[in-house]
C-alpha cells in the first residue's frame, strides 16, 4: 500500500473515530516498518507531521442540524437516453433470461424435493454411519430452502419488469 493510499485511509479512519477536531496528522513508522496515521506524535516511533493543505476532516454524524436538505439531482440535458424500443428489447431479453433461470431453479427444486423424500431420503452405500446420513439430510434441507429463496427472488424480479 503506498503512502498516499495510507494517508487517505487514515483520514477516513480519523474522521470516523471522532478525532475530527485534530488539525495535525502524523505518519509514524515503528522499528518493524509498520506505518500508522495518528493525531499525536508517538514516543518510540519515527513520526513525521503530514502537510495536508486544504484538507479538512468533517465532524462525524453527517450534516449539521438545521441545514436545508439538498435538492434532488437532475440529469443534465445531454445525459444519454435509451430509446423506448431499445429499452423494451432489453426488458424482453432480461425477462427471457430470468424465465430460463426460474425454470432451471424449479427443476432443481423438484429434483431436491424428490431426493429429500419428505425428510427420509434413501440411504446410500457409503452412509452406513448415521452421522453421514444426517449430514446429507441437513444439506438437502438447506439446499431446498436456498433454492426456494432463489425461486421467490426470481419471481419478484420478473414481476418488476415493465
Amino acid at each position: 500500500m503506498n503512502t498516499r493510499t495510507l494517508v487517505l485511509h487514515g483520514l477516513a479512519l480519523l474522521a470516523v473515530s471522532g478525532a475530527a477536531q485534530a488539525q495535525q496528522i502524523f505518519l509514524c513508522v515503528d522499528a518493524d516498518g509498520r506505518k500508522e496515521l495518528t493525531d499525536s506524535n508517538r514516543k518510540g516511533k519515527s513520526c513525521k507531521m503530514l502537510d495536508l493543505p486544504g484538507a479538512s476532516i468533517p465532524a462525524p454524524g453527517g450534516a449539521r442540524r438545521g441545514a436545508a436538505p439538498s435538492a434532488p439531482a437532475v440529469a443534465p440535458a445531454n445525459f444519454p437516453r435509451v430509446e423506448s424500443s431499445e429499452q423494451k428489447a432489453r426488458d424482453a431479453d432480461r425477462r427471457a433470461i430470468l424465465t430460463d433461470e426460474l425454470n432451471t431453479e424449479n427443476r432443481k427444486l423438484a429434483d431436491l424435493r424428490k431426493e429429500f423424500n419428505n425428510g427420509e431420503p434413501e440411504r446410500r452405500a457409503d452412509e452406513r454411519n448415521a452421522a453421514k446420513y444426517q449430514e446429507r439430510v441437513a444439506g438437502l434441507k438447506d439446499s431446498i430452502a436456498r433454492t426456494e429463496q432463489n425461486v421467490e427472488a426470481l419471481k419478484r424480479e420478473l414481476s418488476n419488469i415493465k
